[in-house]
């Protein structure tokens, strides 16, 4: 299986496609082509939610604002896994999750001879995807093109910090419904379910699901990520709580 992910909308990723059926016959799969345009951060969090549940794949990921700079290209090994894509770091929290704890490896990849400066996802990342999964995760290593290296662009996302019986977190996407996902791990509303929780200093109620409280109204919940987040029965949480990603909320409990 080889999958597809890029903030390239349409037409672009048939142009990939194209490329990929003419040099194998793996299926492919389609993640999303509507991440936020050049959003390395929506991006590598979605992934890293979205990609353990595939089977051992290769993924061609393309959200790359950096395309025609001296940033690599790169296929990352993580398990029975592999990824394809620039050095910005939007591979890196996906493959380690698929990792599972172990080590991930790295290979640059050749892109000297691309037709354009501006497609690398149709002339460097959909070729390789396709040289990777003809030749096998296994065998990486023995492709002409890449070569191991050692340092590559991290990604980390922020850890919320704790506060006698208050919590300061990040707001870090938000999602296609307008939920507010922060950084909170959701067991610090554990036995909450039912009550209420200050965020940034009001009254909120704490629920298992959003039908859980009237149309319109707030509530604080464990999303499927398992991360605390702000939402809206029937509504948009980001808009009605006052957020955007990258602002601090903070939980505090009553």
């Amino acid at each position: 299986m080889l999958t597809l992910s890029s903030d390239f909308g349409t037409p672009y990723p048939a142009a990939m496609k194209g490329v990929l059926l003419s040099k194998t016959d793996a299926r492919l799969v389609d993640v999303s082509h509507d991440f936020p345009r050049q959003d390395v951060r929506t991006a590598a969090f979605w992934l890293r939610e979205v990609l353990p549940y595939f089977p051992s794949s290769v993924h061609l990921v393309v959200v790359d604002p950096g395309v025609g700079t001296d940033r690599a290209a790169l296929v990352v090994r993580a398990g029975d896994h592999a990824f394809v894509g620039p050095d910005n770091g939007v591979l890196v929290p996906a493959a380690r999750r698929l990792a599972d704890g172990g080590d991930i490896a790295a290979f640059a990849i050749e892109d000297g001879d691309a037709e354009s400066s501006t497609f690398h996802g149709r002339d460097v990342f959909a070729p390789a995807a396709a040289a990777v999964h003809e030749a096998g995760i296994e065998n990486i290593a023995d492709l002409d093109r890449c070569t191991p290296v050692d340092d590559i662009e991290e990604f980390r996302f922020s850890d919320p910090e704790y506060r006698d019986d208050a919590i300061a977190g990040e707001v870090l996407v938000v999602d296609g419904f307008g939920n507010a996902i922060t950084n909170v791990p959701g067991r610090v509303l554990k036995g909450r379910f039912g009550g209420t929780v200050a965020v940034n200093g009001e009254s909120i109620r704490v629920a298992r699901s959003y039908a859980h409280v009237e149309p319109g109204e707030r509530l604080v919940t464990v999303g499927s990520h398992e991360n605390v987040e702000l939402a809206v029965n029937r509504g948009r949480g980001e808009r009605d709580f006052g957020v955007a990603v990258g602002d601090t909320v903070r939980l505090s409990f009553e």
